[in-house]
């Protein structure tokens, strides 16, 4: 296993990371033997959330015995500096620790919400307070659009940025080379893009010729695929085939794939157009039906309330058929 730096926080990281999303599918003991698989070849950074149902709670209890052996990165979707006390404490307590190496502002979606953490009373304000405390030892944030990233990194004030980046979603590319120029760590989420990408093994030595890329962190809930994303980082630089079949999947792929750059908001009726799409994948594809409903129902406008006015599509730079697509979504959820 190869080790990187994580940016600025001096934090060395397996180059394959473990993605606690999954876990929340098998049972505690279950959960507790593929991560010591993972401390077995190699891998000690795991990311996991406060939003991923028993997640924290699963890994505190296998990390017990072998804390010192971990990197734990955790992260909460509240922006506000009270709120955002509570669920470090909680992270702290499910996770079975008095530390947590790594905690982040998650899913920042627009300016709007960028301003909020950041402002006075902010999230932000919060995970200052409690890395000084030692609660935390740094501060990450994870986004989805590509222009909320470019204005994060700038900023400067995040040792760490995750965002999505596999075969089809390469918008990042540039702006992790300006991080790593910033020395501001990268992670890679979604290396499979919520489970389109079938080849795993592909999808991750893609990913690991990026030399800006610190660590990427594939979910994994079975053995079986933490050997399969561990072998894909020991095989080397991408053949010659290997980046034709890339290009095939990309092309494939990317003409009827949301990226979730944001472009298509707002809608009128208020629908979260990108955050529907991603929850029907992991409806599809990550086994996590019961998790994406509920998250699902929770949102203000559903895939039903489409009066297929078309102006996201206008919006959309990749030209996808967004008013079908949300008619599956619907499909899917049921309203």
């Amino acid at each position: 296993m190869k080790y990187n730096y994580l940016g600025i926080t001096g934090l060395c990281v397996s180059e394959i990371g473990f993605g606690g999303i999954p876990i929340q599918r098998i049972t505690k003991d279950e959960a507790a033997k593929v991560i010591q698989r993972a401390q077995e070849l190699g891998i000690n950074f795991i990311d996991t959330a406060r939003g991923y149902t028993v997640s924290e709670e699963y890994i505190g209890y296998a990390l017990k015995g072998r804390r010192d052996k971990w990197i734990i990165a955790s992260k909460s979707m509240v922006r506000d500096k009270s709120l955002m006390d509570k669920e470090i404490d909680i992270s702290l307590k499910n996770l079975n620790t008095d530390y947590i190496e790594l905690y982040q502002i998650h899913n920042v979606k627009d300016i709007a919400t960028y301003d909020k953490v950041i402002s006075k009373d902010g999230a932000y304000e919060a995970l200052y307070k409690a890395k000084i405390k030692g609660k935390i030892g740094h501060i990450g944030i994870t986004v989805h659009s590509a222009d909320i990233l470019k204005k994060v990194v700038e900023s400067r004030l995040f040792e760490t940025i995750m965002f999505p980046y596999n075969i089809v979603e390469t918008q990042g590319e540039d702006i992790f080379k300006r991080a790593k120029e910033l020395n501001i760590g990268v992670i890679a989420m979604k290396p499979l893009a919520g489970g389109t990408i079938r080849d795993a093994y592909l999808a991750i030595k893609f990913i690991l010729q990026n030399k800006n890329v610190a660590t990427v962190i594939p979910g994994m809930a079975s053995i079986n695929e933490v050997e399969e994303n561990v072998l894909a980082a020991e095989k080397g630089n991408l053949s010659q085939s290997e980046i034709e079949m890339c290009k095939k999947i990309s092309k494939e792929i990317g003409q009827n794939f949301c990226r979730r750059c944001g472009y298509c908001a707002p809608c009128p009726q208020g629908i979260d157009i990108s955050f529907c799409f991603l929850l029907k994948l992991y409806y599809d594809n990550y086994n996590l039906k019961d998790w994406a409903t509920e998250r699902y129902k929770d949102l203000k406008a559903h895939a039903e309330d489409c009066k297929e006015c078309g102006i996201c599509e206008e919006k959309c730079p990749y030209n996808l058929p967004i008013r079908e697509k949300l008619k599956e979504v619907k499909t899917v959820f049921g309203f």
